[in-house]
């Protein structure tokens, strides 16, 4: 859009009501601040409603509150049962915005059914490119999609990565699902990584791999451990740190004792943006990932990424440009040769790392990706308007 165009689609404001899950911790959940923050220059009225309860700890739910947006409560029990549907359709009769917004599941099926049957447009955005394949789950994520597919006017895919991934599992239609990439608010905190070096014990003249993300098994910490054993004596002044936590985080643990402080588990931090200032590298050995933030955080920093050449990270990453993509399956062997001219060279990882900021500023940030959700709500509200008309002839 123009600028011109952007104003005047901007004063066409439009009342989104979103329903997610849970406001307690993950990257969808995180992001809504990012999205509540650039929503009002893009003519979107923004309010937020969890389905699980906000009982602190929430960070999600303190970030929303940060950006002067207080979040509601739909305390649901399970995903099928009538009473749960009900109160859903009951808080969106009160809300009555002009089109609901549902993400991560549970909040796909109820409120995408709700809304149907209140008559009120619904998108629902899915946020990964794998799901778990018990037989439960396979039941679970067919309702799901029956629910997106029948009552949602359309489906938004983080990434082509997501998008493929959901087709291929023949959950919908090709017309019925667009992609949308997200973006983030720009939180860049240049000069802050000097403390946090020294909170976390590292010197200023080490050179610094970080690892960001949920402990979990997809996530192949594993492969930047190997990586740095491997690399110890070329470079002996390279250390890793491990930021996050999850259910992989003892494993993690015991998998890192053998290097000793060479690795730093520097746990779950809510001060990404002054880590990634203390950093020299970003890694990311993902065996999948849909559109991890990390990487757009690290963009955002000035960081150089080195990652999997799988899932959306091929749509972040443009290798050798903004970052190193390293042919998958990950592993140490394939990392360390791909981080060893970044850790050698202080030149090539800041032109990588100003490469990938400017692909943050043109494509990644929260500003633009408001502008792109904003025109599908507007295509949503445009055909619906248009069926009312064809059935009032």
């Amino acid at each position: 859009m123009t600028s011109g165009d952007e104003i005047s689609v901007a004063a066409r404001r439009i009342r989104v009501h979103v329903l997610v899950d849970t406001l307690v911790s993950g990257g969808a959940e995180f992001l809504l601040a990012d999205f509540a923050d650039a929503a009002p220059a893009a003519g979107i009225d923004l309010s937020v409603a969890a389905l699980k309860p906000m009982t602190p700890p929430s960070p999600a739910a303190d970030r929303l509150r940060a950006h002067g947006l207080e979040p509601l409560e739909v305390p649901v029990s399970r995903m099928i049962d009538p009473r749960d549907l009900q109160r859903v359709r009951a808080h969106l009769a009160r809300v009555r915005p002009d089109l609901v917004h549902t993400h991560l599941g549970t909040s796909d099926f109820l409120g995408a059914i709700a809304a149907r049957s209140l008559r009120i447009p619904s998108v629902s955005t899915i946020h990964a490119d794998w799901w778990p394949d018990g037989v439960a789950d396979r039941v679970r994520n067919w309702l799901m999609s029956r629910a997106r597919r029948h009552c949602a006017d359309v489906v938004i895919a983080v990434s082509e990565s997501a998008r493929s991934a959901y087709l291929a599992k023949r959950r919908d239609v090709t017309e019925h699902v667009v992609v949308v990439h997200n973006g983030i608010a720009d939180r860049a905190r240049p000069g802050t990584g000097a403390r946090v070096r020294q909170e976390l014990g590292l010197r200023q003249d080490e050179l610094v791999i970080t690892a960001l993300s949920k402990l979990r098994p997809e996530k192949n910490f594993e492969a930047s451990i190997d990586a740095l054993a491997l690399l110890r004596d070329r470079f002996p002044r390279a250390r890793l740190v491990i930021a996050g936590d999850g259910p992989h985080e003892d494993v993690v643990r015991r998998y890192a004792a053998r290097l000793g402080d060479a690795v730093v588990l520097a746990g779950h931090r809510e001060d990404a943006m002054e880590l990634l200032d203390a950093s020299d590298v970003l890694v990311h050995p993902s065996h999948f990932d849909a559109l991890p933030t990390t990487l757009l955080e690290a963009m955002a920093a000035r960081v150089p990424i080195v990652t999997t050449a799988v899932g959306g990270m091929l749509e972040i990453v443009e290798s050798d440009a903004s970052g190193i993509l390293v042919a998958p399956p990950p592993s140490g062997e394939g990392f360390a040769a791909a981080l060893a001219p970044l850790l050698e060279d202080a030149q090539l990882r800041a032109r990588l790392g100003a490469a990938a900021r400017m692909r943050y500023e043109r494509v990644f940030s929260a500003e633009s990706w408001a502008w792109r959700v904003r025109e599908v709500y507007d295509s949503v509200l445009a055909r619906r308007l248009a069926q009312r008309r064809e059935r009032g002839r």
